[in-house]
């Protein structure tokens, strides 16, 4: 939901004395990082990650990289209009080719690319991290989940939406030892955004809760 960072600042003892917890970590909607706490947006479609995790090795992964998602946002529609199946290597589009399954695409790519449409987040931050495709983070405002202790140059890549243009000469220019860091990054992280049921330690339960925990003391409480 656009509105929901700004729904609660129109009760100012709400906004100030509670630790929100929002998908949509969108500083410009007065997202506050030193008493909010970034959530991945997650999307189980089946309720079930059970066929989610994993991919194909490094030398199995024949597409540079991947998006499929409509136009919507600034952000989206600026990268379509770059990269919509305009190239081989750079797989784009806004409405997916029959055959070419999503879950498959990602898990046999290198990159996948998220950018954001209406809000900041995007499902598909998760969806790379649980194919073990190395994200594309291209976004302007966003607090990336768990940022607190886990260091995001170290399993994801980060374009400004100034250098749309070039991503392809980006990504192509990351070298392969490079690259094969930031994948095993990305499969050292995958249990951190792994839903649970009942939760496991270091899951993605706990991991909110930790970041709850660690705004506890930036919050103003009235007495």
């Amino acid at each position: 939901m656009l509105q929901g960072p700004r729904a609660t600042r129109y009760v100012p003892q709400l906004y100030f004395t509670s630790i929100r917890v929002l998908c949509n970590a969108n500083t410009s909607e007065h997202f506050n990082p030193k008493k909010d706490a970034s959530f991945p947006e997650i999307n189980l479609k089946t309720g079930e990650i059970e066929g989610l995790i994993g991919g194909f090795p490094p030398s199995n992964r024949t597409v540079l990289a991947f998006f499929a998602g409509g136009a919507h946002g600034l952000i989206r529609s600026t990268f379509l209009k770059h990269w919509k199946e305009k190239d081989e290597q750079l797989l784009v589009y806004e409405t997916l080719p029959e055959g070419m399954p999503y879950p498959d695409m990602m898990k046999k790519s290198r990159y996948c690319i998220c950018p954001s449409g209406w809000e900041v987040a995007s499902p598909r931050i998760v969806e790379a991290i649980y194919a073990e495709c190395v994200p594309v983070l291209i976004s302007q405002h966003y607090v990336l989940p768990f940022s607190d202790v886990l260091d995001w140059n170290s399993f994801s890549v980060e374009v400004s939406v100034s250098d749309i243009p070039n991503l392809k000469k980006i990504l192509l220019g990351i070298p392969e030892d490079r690259y094969l860091r930031l994948r095993e990054g990305v499969k050292q992280v995958q249990r951190h955004f792994l839903v649970n049921d009942p939760p496991k330690r270091y899951d993605v339960f706990h991991m909110i809760i930790h970041s709850i925990w660690l705004r506890r003391l930036n919050v103003l409480v009235y007495s």
